[in-house]
């Protein structure tokens, strides 16, 4: 089964007092083009992170997150109180002995004091929070997977729909093609014989019809492109990674329909080649959506 460039996975964990989300994003791209944003204290994992999605992922524009939210309670800065304490005993203290009256907003004064809003140390990533993180990336890049394979399902159906009807247009040329070699001839015929009103060799004519009509000779390019549209479910049924090749396979059938479309002289049949242009056109637009 193929597989759409276009996925969305998250996953949500706790651990502590922190909540820790991830979420991975794609679109289509040539290659992949993956871009992260990583909390501070999992970027030391940063590169691990991207080999993990690159054996999985393989082609798309992808955004991945990995972002901390913590507890209110836990996210404030503390107040060192013994510190306030003792700075207020200095100040108090100082006030007395020279007789300075004390700050009307004594207490503000203390706060901006060194060292008071006590600063929190740098955090290690430990071994165990980090088993639990990567366990959720993978989960995250799970569900994009799982994601991207429900649209490359859509996407197959889509196409082999797209495929069989350019197989019905191709098939409603036939009646077309014997009623194009008589009025061919008729029309030659009568231009000679009324229009330029001259004498001219009956076995000659037909040499020249059958050569005029071998150009016109589409049996070929119907022959290609069945194989192109054979081809080209084949593919899709070989499994994900086939994208690239699935937009080659499109080119060359878009070669057999412009061809067929040139050769056609009757119009009937360049009408239903702009059908099956129409047809492949849609395939050409969402092929390029695939992995």
């Amino acid at each position: 089964m193929i597989q759409s460039m276009t996925g969305y996975g998250k996953a949500t964990i706790k651990f502590g007092d922190k909540k820790i989300n991830i979420e991975i994003k794609s679109l289509n791209s040539k290659a992949l083009d993956l871009s992260t944003r990583i909390a501070p204290l999992y970027r030391e994992k940063e590169m691990e992170i991207r080999n993990m999605i690159s054996k999985v992922v393989e082609r798309g524009k992808v955004d991945f997150s990995l972002w901390i939210e913590k507890d209110t309670d836990s996210t404030a800065t503390p107040i060192n109180s013994a510190l306030v304490e003792n700075y207020y005993n200095q100040i108090k203290s100082i006030s007395e002995s020279k007789n300075i009256p004390l700050p009307e907003d004594c207490f503000s004064m203390l706060l901006r004091m060194p060292d008071v809003l006590t600063k929190v140390d740098a955090q290690e990533l430990e071994e165990e929070e980090w088993n639990v993180v990567k366990a959720a990336v993978n989960d995250a890049v799970e569900h994009l997977v799982d994601f991207r394979k429900q649209e490359g399902a859509a996407l197959e159906k889509k196409f082999n729909e797209k495929i069989d009807n350019i197989e019905n247009l191709l098939k409603s040329i036939e009646p077309y093609e014997a009623e194009r070699v008589a009025k061919i001839r008729e029309r030659i015929t009568e231009a000679l014989e009324k229009t330029i009103n001259v004498d001219y060799d009956k076995n000659r004519l037909e040499q020249e019809l059958i050569y005029y009509i071998e150009k016109l000779d589409i049996n070929e390019e119907k022959q290609r492109l069945a194989n192109h549209l054979n081809y080209f479910r084949e593919t899709m049924a070989g499994g994900h990674g086939q994208g690239k090749k699935l937009g080659f396979i499109a080119q060359e059938m878009g070669r057999e329909i412009n061809t067929t479309g040139s050769k056609s002289n009757h119009a009937q049949m360049q009408n239903i080649v702009v059908q099956m242009k129409d047809e492949l056109e849609q395939i050409k637009e969402q092929v390029l959506n695939v992995m």
